[in-house]
């Protein structure tokens, strides 16, 4: 079940900008990874990684550092949602519990803001299986929140 219900719509010109996150004309690692929005809100966001062998390690499952990156970078829009294209974010902290390994399907990632200082911003994510529904990882991370000076 989806937690974006508990999180307000953003303005549309945002909603606009966080869900072109992972398309750009040049090739940035979020689309390296295949990762896809399908979400966001106000400090919430949701994203898939579609299934591809090249994400599997040898045993056939996907690779812990495939998942650490879509975990990594789900709250970067739920992050966003409350500043401008002047902020520049970086995770400070990030801890992963793999729970459950991820096997030939697509996964579905949810992030969240848990709270939000000036310049630290602390998240939760959640991976799970989008066709077995088995949750596979989850992650407690703190981001660092600057404005880029000109």
């Amino acid at each position: 079940m989806s937690r974006a219900e508990q999180f307000q719509p953003l303005p549309t010109e945002t909603a606009e900008r966080w869900m072109r996150f992972t398309k750009h004309d040049r090739v940035y690692f979020p689309m390296l990874v295949g990762l896809e929005v399908q979400e966001v809100r106000h400090d919430y966001c949701r994203m898939i990684l579609p299934f591809r062998p090249e994400l599997e390690q040898p045993a056939g499952v996907v690779h812990g550092g495939a998942i650490a990156t879509v975990l990594d970078s789900v709250v970067v829009p739920a992050v966003g949602s409350a500043y401008t294209a002047e902020h520049r974010y970086s995770t400070v902290d990030m801890h992963v519990q793999y729970i459950s390994a991820l096997v030939k399907e697509d996964a579905l990632c949810e992030g969240w803001v848990v709270k939000r200082g000036r310049s630290t911003v602390f998240c939760e994510a959640e991976m799970m299986g989008a066709t077995s529904g088995k949750l596979i990882a989850r992650s407690v991370l703190t981001y660092n929140v600057s404005v880029v000076r000109t």
